[in-house]
């Protein structure tokens, strides 16, 4: 297949990077990650690194892609932590090692079709693996703590969205003394692990059909790079318990990126492209900002501010406990009534079969 760049698959625009507010948000500080060896951890220690930090404490429960990802550094400021964000023990001794000022928590269950069956798991990583990092967070002094959000966040129609939802609302419920809590939000990052990307480009090396779920279907996309330079820009922006959205263009058809795809690899022009359906979970198409909120924009360029006139619930802290307790030991099916009762704008999608 012929090589291309990424980038010729996306509409032509120009983001323009604030280096100086990304060198001071990191720059001589220590700081931690969470998930360091998924696509968007990689690439951000691969930018906190390159930025200057004074040390950087990579929390990763896959040994092998920390493994890689300690290989690819090659640096002596990087220092790899292998656990779970899941075991307390873990988290003390990376933050104890590390006494980051900084953390951004990458770490996440991502995939829909995934966390749909496995609405426990989906909470365990997205709900309770975020509280236990916010605790240690504050309980080692750092300054800053910036949870990295999905799009799918919005309105969900999947669990995977739903427990995202809930993140983005204990960011929001935090309160410290010493510590701001702050959130990022975009959606698809191109060329991710597992996203439709390499998922086309196998396709294409076997002859196809490519595939895609509907005529339809739209995802906001933007290129690694670019998300991790402007979350970092963000951190430098973080007010307490406050949503930052990044700039994502124009939606596009995923169909439309399959014929690009074909194109960009050198492949027939009539190489079949099949649609299978809608799966359980997934939307036509996403929102970036959500029932109750409004985006204004922020102090650096491509970056605005998510607000919302929603106020939590009295109930929240026991409705949080309530569905950790639900992902401990009840089913699929409770796992997921609580999730509607903590964010009524969750409705599941459920694809109608022919």
């Amino acid at each position: 297949m012929r090589t291309f760049d990424p980038r010729e698959l996306l509409p032509p625009r120009t983001i323009s990077m604030d280096m100086a507010a990304m060198k001071a948000s990191v720059e001589g500080r220590r700081v931690l990650v969470t998930g360091a060896g998924g696509s968007v951890g990689s690439e951000l220690c691969r930018h906190l690194t390159a930025l200057g930090c004074h040390s950087l404490t990579m929390v990763e429960r896959h040994e092998n892609s920390l493994h890689e990802l300690m290989l690819s550094l090659d640096s002596p400021v990087a220092h790899p932590v292998l656990a779970d964000i899941l075991d307390p023990r873990g988290l003390e001794e990376g933050f104890a090692k590390g006494r980051p000022d900084v953390v951004f928590h990458a770490a996440a269950q991502k995939h829909v079709p995934l966390a749909e069956g496995h609405a426990r798991e989906a909470v365990r990583n997205n709900v309770t693996g975020t509280r236990l990092v916010m605790e240690a967070t504050e309980g080692h002094g750092a300054g800053t703590f910036v949870l990295i959000s999905t799009d799918k966040a919005v309105n969900p129609s999947s669990v995977m969205g739903a427990t995202k939802r809930v993140a983005e609302l204990l960011v929001r419920a935090a309160r410290s003394s010493h510590t701001v809590f702050t959130t990022v939000r975009f959606g698809n990052v191109l060329g991710s692990n597992g996203s439709v990307l390499p998922r086309f480009l196998q396709q294409v090396r076997g002859g196809g059909p490519l595939t895609v779920t509907h005529p339809e279907v739209r995802r906001f996309f933007i290129l690694i790079e670019e998300a991790v330079q402007l979350v970092i820009e963000a951190a430098a922006l973080a007010r307490p318990g406050s949503i930052y959205l990044l700039d994502m263009g124009q939606s596009i058809r995923i169909v439309d990126l399959a014929r690009r795809v074909i194109e960009a690899c050198g492949a027939p022009a009539s190489m079949a492209i099949e649609f299978i359906g809608l799966r359980q979970g997934e939307k036509l198409e996403e929102d970036l900002v959500g029932t109750g909120e409004c985006a204004v924009p922020a102090d650096l360029p491509h970056i605005s501010e998510i607000r919302s006139d929603t106020p939590l619930p009295d109930s929240f802290a026991s409705d949080l406990q309530n569905l950790e307790r639900r992902a401990a030991t009840g089913t699929n099916e409770d796992v997921i009534e609580q999730l509607r009762a903590i964010v009524p704008e969750f409705v599941p999608f459920v694809p109608t079969r022919a």
